[in-house]
């Protein structure tokens, strides 16, 4: 098994100290910085770091529920057909199958604790994605991962 191969099981006990992933696993995906803070079958967490004019573009989660725990910053955030904002403090949820988005559109990074349940394929897409530069990449390994980005141009903002 390689050093920093993912393999999923009984959430283990411990601490995740700040401003550090779970043995230090993180990704790059298109400017965004992504450090796993926990991963078992039951749920995977990660901390985004998400520059000024960064996001993700809508797309569903067939199966999973997701939440975003805003740490700092403002985020731009689409949930079925409604524009929202959230910051610092700010707990969002999507439920599976729920459209959503998030962008940051402010002047300043944002950050934000993200986490998913089940953990389905998340962690194994990010190893996927990590320091690619094609979009249509992205999407096109992500539906293999089980998440599917909408079209562009269905979501009028996005």
């Amino acid at each position: 098994m390689a050093q920093d191969e993912i393999v999923l099981g009984p959430l283990p006990k411990g601490i995740t100290l700040a401003n550090q992933g779970m043995r230090k696993k993180t990704w790059n995906v298109l400017g965004h910085t992504y450090a796993m803070k926990a991963a078992s079958d039951s749920s995977f967490a990660f901390e985004t770091y998400d520059p000024p004019g960064t996001g993700v573009p809508p797309h569903v989660h067939p199966l999973q529920d997701e939440h975003i725990y805003i740490l700092e910053g403002v985020f731009t955030l689409y949930l079925d057909g409604a524009w929202e904002t959230a910051g610092p403090g700010d707990t969002v949820r999507m439920p599976r199958g729920l459209p959503h988005a998030y962008y940051n559109r402010g002047e300043v990074p944002t950050r934000g604790l993200f986490w998913v349940s089940p953990a389905g394929r998340l962690a194994e897409l990010f190893d996927k994605l990590h320091n690619l530069t094609d979009p249509d990449e992205v999407v096109r390994l992500s539906a293999l991962c089980d998440v599917e980005f909408l079209p562009p141009g269905s979501v009028e903002g996005a």
